[in-house]
């Protein structure tokens, strides 16, 4: 079933309680597939960084842990948090372990990949670290790829941080 809208979404969060995306409604999100095996891992610090900057001014970062690509996010949610916590001092949400391709992807990455075609008009997840931006009325306005570093992002964030009042 397709979701018409990101905020009928529900998601596990890392400890395993169940997290209705409402909770995040008026706020800009960075949706992120990650994981901690990876080339691009050195990214949680550029994304905690954008975090520790512009959450006071409605961004908030969703960390989505997935092993689709070469097992390079082996561990369960404790072994992943640990990780997070311990090797760059992650305090954006993170969530449970979950698919972003395939017949058992996730229904949020369902939503976001009809919402932001990747490159040359495809959906699929090509790799860890694709970003998604939603501004704070729920629309996917960007897609970005893995090798997008978060610092490249600012300017856009800024963008829809500041182009929409609270």
């Amino acid at each position: 079933m397709t979701q018409k809208n990101i905020y009928a979404i529900h998601v596990k969060n890392i400890d395993g309680d169940d997290i209705s995306l409402s909770q995040y409604r008026g706020r800009v999100l960075l949706i992120v597939n990650v994981a901690s095996k990876c080339g691009f891992t050195p990214q949680y610090a550029g994304l905690e960084a954008l975090y520790k900057k512009y959450s006071d001014k409605g961004l908030t970062i969703l960390g989505f842990p997935c092993n689709q690509f070469l097992a390079q996010e082996p561990g369960d949610e404790a072994e992943i948090k640990n990780f997070c916590s311990l090797t760059y001092d992650v305090t954006f949400p993170m969530f449970a372990k979950i698919d972003v391709n395939g017949d058992a992807a996730h229904p949020l990455y369902v939503f976001l990949k009809q919402q932001q075609k990747g490159f040359l008009g495809s959906e699929a997840i090509k790799w860890n670290f694709t970003k998604f931006l939603v501004d704070r009325q729920g629309n996917v306005v960007e897609r970005f790829s893995p090798q997008t570093k978060p610092e490249e992002m600012e300017q856009d964030i800024v963008k829809i941080i500041g182009s929409t009042a609270e």
